[in-house]
């Protein structure tokens, strides 16, 4: 092969690391720019933080979630794990103390998900058929905890963490950030993390490193379902009502935004921060198309476009590697 040929295959590698790890990004600021022509009401700081404070709950989700896949694993149940804590958020809320659903809802999110990564250790299922069964069971515990009705939670000292804010900036903005933060750490900067990496990588040769890979993967699982938990609590305290059929559809669009942010559906490669800017991503067309009054459908046919690309990108980069 010439020299030629080898820069030119490089440069071709290269721009495609590019579009996978920084594409999500470009495509934001595109968006950005071009809704800021089109409308007036866009380029706002009070629209700005609303998109943001509106996607905390999904983008707290996306980043535990971000974990499971690049370690090999899949999560369908995280929007019946919002559903459970949602509602337990709620019951707890009115008939106990209203300041334990902050440690109660992650608390319950983590127990569940650490049940899937248990199963999926145990007995040698793959993530996507566990996660999908207890989904169903995880949606049937949230109908029975409510009888299958709403419950009410009109409290003061609750509402706070969803609707309470530090100047223009709500809590749940703040509580995203921390969590982000936390996750990017745990994830680069911790022996934790480069397991993770190990096992979604190569799991035969973390094994033969001496890697506990079953341990990693239930900790992944438990951290996916804290996340979720602690999601149900912010919702159900900015909407001040606990529902059975919370979350709903939330694990595709989590899944979505991951992929989105160019986190290989292989596992192996990836990054938190990448994964909430796919949330941002999809929550701009969202508003975009909100603002300019478009049909839905063509809200999903671009939000769908855009994931077959990423998803696109990120087989082609495997290939290469």
């Amino acid at each position: 092969m010439s020299t030629a040929q080898t820069n030119t295959r490089s440069n071709r590698m290269s721009a495609g690391d590019f579009a996978r790890d920084y594409g999500v990004l470009v495509i934001i600021v595109i968006l950005l720019v071009g809704l800021s022509l089109i409308s007036d009401s866009f380029l706002t700081a009070r629209n700005l933080l609303n998109i943001v404070n509106q996607s905390a709950p999904l983008a707290i989700i996306a980043c535990a979630l971000t974990l499971v896949i690049i370690g090999g694993g899949f999560d369908l149940s995280t929007g019946a794990i919002f559903g459970v804590a949602s509602v337990s958020a709620g019951w707890i809320a009115v008939n106990m103390d209203p300041y334990m659903v902050i440690v109660a809802g992650p608390l319950i999110g983590l127990l569940l998900g650490a049940v899937n990564g248990i199963i999926i250790t145990g007995f040698g299922v793959h993530s996507f058929l566990v996660t999908l069964a207890t989904s169903l069971v995880y949606r049937g515990i949230a109908i029975l905890v409510t009888d299958g009705s709403l419950i009410p939670v009109r409290i003061a000292e609750f509402s706070w963490l969803g609707r309470g804010r530090i100047g223009m900036v709500n809590y749940a903005v703040i509580a995203l950030v921390i969590f982000m933060i936390i996750f990017m750490i745990l994830l680069n900067r911790t022996t934790f993390g480069r397991k993770v990496f190990a096992v979604g990588g190569n799991e035969e040769a973390a094994i033969l490193s001496g890697v506990r890979t079953n341990l990693v993967k239930i900790m992944t699982f438990s951290l996916c379902g804290m996340a979720a938990g602690l999601a149900g609590v912010i919702a159900v305290s900015r909407i001040s009502m606990a529902e059975p059929q919370a979350g709903t559809g939330m694990e595709f669009e989590a899944i979505a935004a991951v992929i989105l942010g160019g986190t290989s559906i292989l596992g192996g490669a990836g990054a938190v921060w990448r994964s909430v800017a796919g949330v941002l991503l999809m929550a701009l067309i969202n508003n975009g198309f909100n603002i300019l009054n478009v049909n839905p459908f063509f809200k999903d046919l671009t939000t769908g476009v855009i994931i077959v690309i990423a998803v696109a990108l990120a087989a082609s980069g495997n290939r290469r590697r």
